[in-house]
């Protein structure tokens, strides 16, 4: 009963296969405090590069009102030119502003789990709008985190303003001192980079949400061993089923093998174990090729099949051994053997020249032909 229980346990990390189908569903890390810190930084440090030009524009449209005459003010002509000159003014910084937030929302909402659009996340689900998934939503463990966040971030935005309200306490005091002018320009540039340091404080909240976001994504998708289990059965196959098929593949390459027994020039065997069907076609290829082998019950058939079909059988175990073991199917044999089975394929040519009256008999092959030393391939069975 516990090895049950324990192997419901999710101990296991997520598979490939899962995070794809997570991502499919829409369900990435995301982190809503990197988003809200780099719009809220962009937006700061835009008011430090376009905050002049955009008061400057507004300074110029407060100018041309303050400037209008009666007569321009009943003048549509007039009136529409200015309006032009006020969008003149302002479109430049301000799309230039607006620019840089959609940049940053869009950089900071995809920079933790990456682009990833889901219909099926789209998709409305009856679970969401029942008022008691609600409720435990509400109250469940994501809830608290939630709120511990709402507080860390409160703390830590408070704590920033004050220390930053108590070291600039003294410049703030001597605004009063000044001319108006130069006290609203010193006032904004020193509300400007307040609101920068302010807004930088919420990096401290992204350092921690961040990784805390990536190990609970983590959490949620570890499976149980058992999942995982029916994962790689589902994708891999089951065991007897991948046999079967590879089983298959065998037998239908060993009967295309077959197919290819009556076509070949010779059979090369060794009296017990090993049979090797070789063809050669000089307008075709260079050298001959292997288009059947086969050990034991398969050598025996090989062997069978060439006699009903009248196609030579040669004995000369030590080359059929190397030929089988240095040679794929389909292969032409290694330039090693050539002299030896260019021997075999002259006696099997004379032979047949001879049985259709044309020469006379050649003179048998030896025992053994001589391969390369290199090749040689010892047989444990066949000399017991």
């Amino acid at each position: 009963m516990a090895e049950n229980d324990s192997s419901q346990e999710k101990t296991e990390e997520a598979t490939p296969r899962r995070r794809e189908q997570a991502r499919e569903k829409g369900q990435v890390p995301r982190s809503k405090e990197l988003g809200t810190a780099a719009v809220l930084v962009a937006a700061a440090a835009s008011m430090l590069m376009l905050g002049e030009q955009i008061g400057s524009a507004l300074l110029q449209i407060a100018e041309g009102q303050f400037d209008l005459t009666r007569a321009q003010v009943f003048d549509l002509g007039e009136l529409s030119k200015l309006y032009r000159s006020i969008l003149g003014h302002l479109v430049g910084p301000v799309l230039g502003f607006v620019v840089v937030l959609f940049i940053a929302g869009f950089l900071g909402n995809i920079g933790l789990g990456g682009l990833s659009f889901s219909w099926k996340a789209a998709a409305p689900k009856p679970n969401k709008m029942n008022p008691m998934n609600g409720f435990k939503r509400m109250f469940g463990v994501q809830a608290v985190v939630e709120l511990v966040k709402s507080i860390a971030k409160f703390s830590v935005i408070a704590c920033v303003a004050f220390l930053l309200l108590r070291f600039n306490f003294e410049r703030i005091l001597d605004l009063s001192s000044g001319d108006a002018a130069g006290a609203v320009r010193n006032a904004l540039e020193l509300l400007l980079k307040l609101f920068v340091l302010l807004c930088a404080s919420l990096l401290l909240i992204v350092v921690i949400d961040a990784p805390y976001q990536l190990w609970n994504h983590n959490k949620q998708l570890r499976m149980t061993k058992q999942e995982v289990k029916d994962e790689f059965k589902q994708t891999e196959g089951k065991p007897e089923v991948k046999g079967k098929i590879r089983q298959l593949q065998r037998e239908m390459s060993q009967r295309r093998m077959m197919a290819e027994v009556p076509n070949a020039d010779v059979v090369v065997v060794n009296p017990t174990h090993y049979s090797v069907a070789i063809k050669y076609d000089k307008s075709v290829n260079n050298a001959p090729l292997v288009v059947a082998k086969g050990n034991d019950e398969i050598a025996l058939k090989i062997r069978e099949i060439a006699r009903e079909h009248q196609v030579p059988v040669v004995s000369s175990p030590a080359l059929a051994r190397a030929i089988y073991h240095s040679t794929k199917l389909d292969q032409p044999v290694p330039e090693g053997l050539f002299t030896a089975v260019a021997q075999v394929l002259a006696y099997v040519f004379q032979l047949k020249q001879f049985q259709h009256g044309r020469g006379r008999r050649p003179i048998p092959l030896p025992n053994e032909i001589p391969i390369p030393t290199e090749l040689w391939v010892d047989n444990p069975e066949e000399s017991e």
